[in-house]
Formats: structure tokens, C-alpha cells, sequence
């Protein structure tokens, strides 16, 4: 059966600036018991439109409510003021999500991140173990590898070609050149050298899903599996064949089927 859904944007203020955020839900949730909302941290270069027709996709194959914002210095939301700071995967969660999860008025949730937006979801599930019900991760680094360095470099001496550039105003405007910077700087800086996805968060409580490509340029499969060993509940991890770094755009029938059968067997 078709599963109607409706979509609504919105603003949301915070004492950093404003926040651009788009809700998807079914249009008919009668006789429904009502599930904690999936909530979409997007990757370094991404925002609200990048995400594309996934939410609605998501929303359509798990029945749930599915919400995605642009980080402050992304997509539509106000810039960043000043430069990205080191600490800044944790500051998403105490800084700026928190401002999300009081404005639409949700307590329980699913969080569900790609790339960078995956250690920020796991942020997230670690910082509210009381409200978040399982965590998502797709393409998620969990420490600094030389992959995901070399990977970051290609795509820094992509973007110095002619018009490349234009490829990321489209989305986020005049704070283009910032997003890149904040991408390409913050990695390869060698203050960053020594992140990992546990000294980030403090432990993960519920279930956890962490999804990669086979063919990942940011990172290894030693990712996933790394991220599988945080939950105490159930962790685990799964391979997409043939993709690359986003493989809910490159195998999104693969990544629905997974995400949704996750989210049947652990919900509560």
C-alpha cells in the first residue's frame, strides 16, 4: 500500500542562530501508535536538500515521522560565526540539537546519521540515553584513517577545478567556501589527528545499526564494525555491496529494507 505522507519546513531559533529544519510524517496516523520520530544528521557537505527524496522514502517505509535540519553554517540556516571549531561534533549535541528536540516538542527518538552526521547521532544517543529508542549509522568514521584523509584531499583538489564550486553554492549560498573549509581543515588538521568516536560520547544504551558501503573512499569497514562494539543493548553492522560513501542514495531499496527491519525488530 502507498503510504501518503505530508511535509511542513520550519525555523527554529537558538542563541547561535536560526535553524532550517523540514518534517515529513503520514498523512493518516488515525489508529496509529504513535513512534518516536527518526531524526536525520546530514554529512560535512550536506544539508536539508542533499538528503533528496530520502526522507520521504523513509518516512513512507517505516511509517515514521522523519526530520532533518541544516547545521548552523549549512543549507538555509544562518552562517557559522567564526571558524569550525575541533570539539564541534559534541557541540552538535549539546549546543545545537538540544534546541531541536525542545522546539518540536519530541522526547523520544531515532537517530539517524551519515558520515560526520553519524558520530553526531551517536553523540546524541549517548548524551539522551533516556530518549533516544536506536541508532542509525551510515558511512560513520569512527577514528581518522589514512583513507579518510587521502579521500578528503582528492575531493579538496576536486573542488579547486573551475565551476566545481558552484556545485556547493547551490545549496549553501555564500557560506560555500566556509562548508568546504570546515570540511577539509578540520580533518586534516593535525590537532584532529587523534579523534575517535569514543572519545566523543560517553556509552550508547540502545540498539545500534551501522551501515556502510563496500567501496567507501572515506573509510574502511573497520568502521562499521568499530561503531557496532558501542552499543550495550545490540550492535551490529551490515556491508552494502557495490556502493561507495552514500549508499542510501547509490542502494536505497537495500538501506530501507535494513533500516526498516531494524527499527521493527528494536522498537519501543
Amino acid at each position: 500500500m502507498h503510504l501518503s505522507i505530508n511535509t511542513e519546513t520550519l525555523w527554529i531559533d537558538t542563541p547561535h542562530g536560526r535553524l532550517f529544519c523540514c518534517r515529513w510524517f503520514p498523512e493518516d496516523r488515525s489508529g496509529k501508535q504513535e513512534q518516536p520520530p527518526i531524526i536525520l544528521f546530514h554529512d560535512s557537505l550536506g544539508c536539508v536538500s542533499l538528503w533528496r527524496d530520502f526522507p520521504g522514502q523513509l518516512c513512507r517505509a517505516t511509517g515514521r515521522e522523519v526530520i532533518a535540519y541544516d547545521r548552523l553554517g549549512f543549507g538555509q540556516s544562518d552562517a557559522y560565526p567564526g571558524p569550525m571549531p575541533l570539539h564541534f561534533i559534541r557541540d552538535e549535541a549539546e549546543r545545537y540539537f538540544v534546541h531541536l528536540k525542545a522546539a518540536l516538542g519530541f522526547d523520544r527518538f531515532v537517530a539517524f546519521g551519515h558520515s560526520v552526521g553519524g558520530a553526531m547521532a551517536a553523540t546524541c544517543a549517548s548524551l539522551y540515553a533516556q530518549s533516544c529508542t536506536a541508532l542509525i549509522t551510515v558511512s560513520a568514521q569512527a577514528f581518522v584513517e589514512d583513507r579518510t584523509l587521502q579521500g578528503i584531499r582528492v575531493a579538496e583538489a576536486q573542488f579547486e577545478e573551475p565551476g566545481q564550486m558552484s556545485r556547493l553554492e547551490k545549496y549553501h549560498g555564500d557560506k560555500a567556501q566556509w562548508v568546504l573549509s570546515a570540511w577539509t581543515r578540520t580533518w586534516l588538521s593535525p590537532a584532529f589527528s587523534d579523534w575517535t568516536i569514543e572519545s566523543t560520547i560517553d556509552a550508547i544504551h540502545c540498539p545500534l545499526l551501522a551501515i556502510h558501503g563496500q567501496y567507501d573512499e572515506y573509510g574502511s569497514d573497520l568502521h562499521p564494525k568499530r561503531i557496532a562494539r558501542l552499543s550495550t543493548a545490540s550492535g551490529d553492522y551490515l556491508i552494502v555491496d557495490d556502493c561507495h560513501h552514500v549508499p542510501h542514495r547509490e542502494a536505497p531499496d537495500a538501506v530501507l529494507g535494513a533500516v526498516s527491519e531494524f527499527l521493527r525488530v528494536s522498537a519501543r
